[in-house]
């Protein structure tokens, strides 16, 4: 059977976005194609978070020369391990460049579901704190939408995947539509109403806010705490697209998912100055296909997304596509993070926990709300949480044997409490992805040249991430407080932003308020790439409210003959 090109829309990548545009455009009626560069999962065989370390060849240490060989830069995310690495692309065949001096880690994830399997699952809701930050002190473009914008389509994402949390009452951190909260531990909530207490109610910690089920949610059944979510979860407890929002899509009778679909370019029509479809690289024939809709939404992660847009050239866009601007590229940026203190708890030691929560306390910004730092603009949050030295301590431990494991439950260490923070970065023109001029990946795309570098803003924030948290673990009566650095490069975070970002005008950015190309009316792009900064919170929930958003006012356009 001919395999059908025509549609009414197309998104490209499967994952957190991806996902989100698919389940909205079918739901609204349209006939959409999914292009996934990556393969199919199947959770039932390929999720491993139930596997344990004596049923892997290597208990877990990984295959240490077929990893350094396939995945030398993937290795460096916590979840390319030996069970988890599937879920990671092979470098030599995804290569990147950066220049000597500005290293950049790139994870990524190319199959069903992209980084959705792996994500954090932290999710918290932006303010107008963010939106207006850039246009208060004059780093970046001003946002064309406010947090009254987004905050109904915040509570349609709620409601639909599932958010456990507490509510707080916090204007720079929203409340949300919450399943009940993960309880804190003994520890944590000693430290809470001590901290509160220490800095006038300014230092609040909360429960992390997860897209995590503690209860049954919409057919999918509530977390049972085994801890390794990054490797997959055979009862959905945790959101991902593939048991989630593309299951929707499916239900609607109007998907069409392609994967192991490279797509190489959108394709232009200078006569109706619309995007007429994709180029596609099938991964299995290596073969040209292209299809054509009437919509595209791009939704492929954000250096994906502005690599591609760099790629459709034409004359009318020489420079990338929808880049009248010259803005396609720049205005990179990352969270910063990493920096923060520990410390030991005296007490307690009659308390253990039960399971691996998959969570974790969360310190809301306090820096820069009310009043101004004297060493740097915007803010951060801060993670962390409690724990006592338990089963994993005996792998630096002589022993072996039932009396020795045995004395690694029931001989727990003492508690400590610990958090580092997720800081915000400025927006800077010269932070930008371009395209090599020679490499390209095993599809023959070229690749991006990644050129983005912390600056003095994220260095004192990184400081002061250090003595805030110590100030705090001193107020909740810890000892032995260690402050720590960290040398996370740009990329390492995995929360990359920026690159086609939203603008009010078309001469300021690439995006309109919906998420529209300025220049190309029918291409619309609601990953991060669209972030015209990047705040301090966790950003896939935003993705997913600005997608869902996108796709109410594309299916309302087509309606009208707009598109």
């Amino acid at each position: 059977m001919r395999e059908i090109t025509d549609f009414d829309a197309i998104v490209i990548g499967s994952g957190i976005s991806g996902g989100w545009a698919a389940k909205e455009l079918t739901e609204r009626g349209l006939k959409t194609l999914v292009l996934e560069a990556g393969g199919p999962v199947d959770p039932q065989t390929d999720y491993v978070e139930h596997v344990q370390p004596w049923q892997m060849p290597f208990r877990g240490m990984g295959d240490r020369k077929k990893i350094v060989a396939d995945y030398p830069i993937q290795r460096e995310c916590y979840a390319c391990d030996e069970v988890g690495h599937k879920f990671f692309v092979k470098d030599k065949e995804n290569p990147y460049t950066t220049p000597d001096d500005a290293p950049f880690r790139f994870f990524r994830g190319r199959q069903v579901g992209g980084r959705s399997i792996t994500w954090g699952r932290q999710v918290y809701r932006w303010s107008d704190l963010d939106f207006e930050a850039n246009a208060k002190d004059g780093h970046g473009n001003d946002w064309p939408i406010r947090y009254q914008d987004l905050a109904p389509w915040y509570s349609h994402v709620e409601r639909f995947i599932g958010i456990c949390g507490a509510k707080e009452g916090l204007s720079q951190l929203p409340d949300g539509e919450f399943l009940p909260a993960m309880p804190m531990t003994v520890v944590e909530q000693d430290a809470r109403p001590k901290i509160l207490k220490a800095f006038s109610g300014e230092r609040v910690m909360t429960i992390g806010r997860a897209a995590i089920l503690t209860k049954n949610h919409n057919g999918r059944l509530a977390c049972h705490y085994c801890g390794p979510c990054e490797r997959g979860c055979i009862t959905h407890s945790y959101f991902t697209s593939l048991g989630s929002t593309l299951p929707a899509a499916q239900a609607s009778g109007r998907l069409t998912l392609r994967p192991h679909s490279v797509v190489a370019e959108v394709l232009y029509d200078p006569t109706t100055t619309r995007a007429r479809g994709v180029r596609v690289v099938d991964s299995n024939t290596m073969q040209d296909i292209e299809f054509t809709a009437r919509v595209v939404f791009l939704c492929a992660s954000t250096i994906e997304s502005v690599r591609l847009l760099l790629n459709s050239r034409s004359s009318a866009f020489p420079e990338g596509l929808a880049n009248s601007s010259g803005l396609l590229g720049r205005y990179v940026m990352d969270h910063h993070y990493g920096s923060g203190a520990s410390g030991a708890v005296r007490g307690f030691t009659d308390r253990r926990t039960t399971g691996r929560r998959p969570n974790g306390i969360y310190i809301a910004r306090f820096r820069n709300v009310k009043s101004q730092h004297p060493d740097f603009l915007r803010g951060y949050g801060m993670q962390g949480g409690s724990g006592r030295g338990g089963w994993g301590r005996g792998g630096s431990m002589p022993g072996y044997g039932p009396a020795f494991k045995q004395s690694l439950i029931e001989d727990l260490g003492p508690w400590s409490l610990s958090a580092s923070g997720w800081g915000e970065t400025l927006p800077h023109a010269d932070n930008r992805i371009t395209l090599d001029p020679t490499v390209k990946d095993k599809w023959g795309v070229p690749a991006a040249h990644i050129d983005v570098r912390w600056r003095d803003n994220e260095k004192a924030m990184d400081k002061d991430m250090q003595t805030a948290m110590a100030e705090m673990l001193d107020a909740a009566g810890c000892s032995d407080i260690r402050q720590h650095g960290s040398n996370n490069p740009p990329g390492h975070c995995i929360h990359e932003m920026g690159g086609a970002r939203m603008s009010k005008t078309r001469e300021t950015g690439v995006l309109n308020g919906n998420n529209q190309a300025w220049d190309v009316m029918n291409l619309f792009v609601t990953d991060g790439a669209c972030m015209a900064s990047c705040a301090c919170q966790n950003p896939s929930i935003t993705y997913m409210a600005i997608t869902a958003r996108a796709a109410k006012y594309a299916v309302d356009a087509m309606k009208r003959n707009e598109l």
